[in-house]
């Protein structure tokens, strides 16, 4: 899975980063909050993000926000890396839309447990968007006949929206998925094979 990892501190930086590729995520690293926010907002960007909550020219938490008032198709699972630990720093982290955090300095074990949770929760989105994509392509392709369909009270043709008249079996299959088998109902056939009225009744 692509990562994006947004720390100023090297040291943080490459820990994070040789734990998530030694466990086969690709990363993309980041400096501060600006190059993070430009990742986030390119087409095929990071599912997960891990974001550092001090950091220069734009703080994550400020990075957060944005993300979360575009309120895209796709919105990242997104980690927040803080060295604050009181309870009204984390509370404040997860109001401003926060997936979950991570508390420096941090434990590997803790880190991977985190990540595989933010692993399975993008996979689940993606394949909840999928769905809803096939869906919407499916509700496009549906034909519906609505409203009022003018008709003919004598031969039963049908006007349409440019004010040609239609077959009734013409006008339903160009705005339906119907398709239709011909045949005759018996008063037709007695009255256009009246020779074989006798057979059709049985009586022949």
């Amino acid at each position: 899975m692509k990562i994006l990892i947004a720390e100023d501190d090297f040291t943080s930086r490459t820990v994070l980063t040789g734990v998530l590729k030694r466990n086969g995520h690709e990363v993309i690293e980041t400096l501060n909050g600006k190059d993070a926010w430009e990742e986030l907002q390119k087409p095929g960007a990071p599912g997960l993000a891990i974001l550092d909550w001090m950091m220069p020219e734009m703080d994550g938490l400020e990075v957060l926000q944005r993300v979360r008032q575009k309120k895209g198709e796709r919105e990242p699972y997104i980690i927040m890396l803080t060295a604050r630990w009181e309870k009204a720093d984390i509370i404040k982290v997860l109001d401003t839309g926060a997936n979950d955090y991570i508390v420096k300095p941090f434990d590997v074990g803790e880190l991977r447990a985190r990540i595989e949770v933010g692993r399975r929760m993008v996979e689940m989105q993606d394949a909840l968007a999928s769905k809803i994509g096939e869906l919407r392509k499916a509700f496009d392709e549906i034909k519906t006949l609505r409203g009022i369909v003018p008709i003919c009270m004598n031969c039963k043709k049908i006007r349409d929206d440019k004010g040609f008249w239609n077959q009734v079996d013409v006008y339903v299959h160009e705005h339906t998925e119907a398709e239709f088998s011909h045949g005759f109902c018996p008063q037709c056939m007695k009255e256009v094979y009246p020779e074989y009225e006798d057979l059709i009744s049985g009586k022949a």
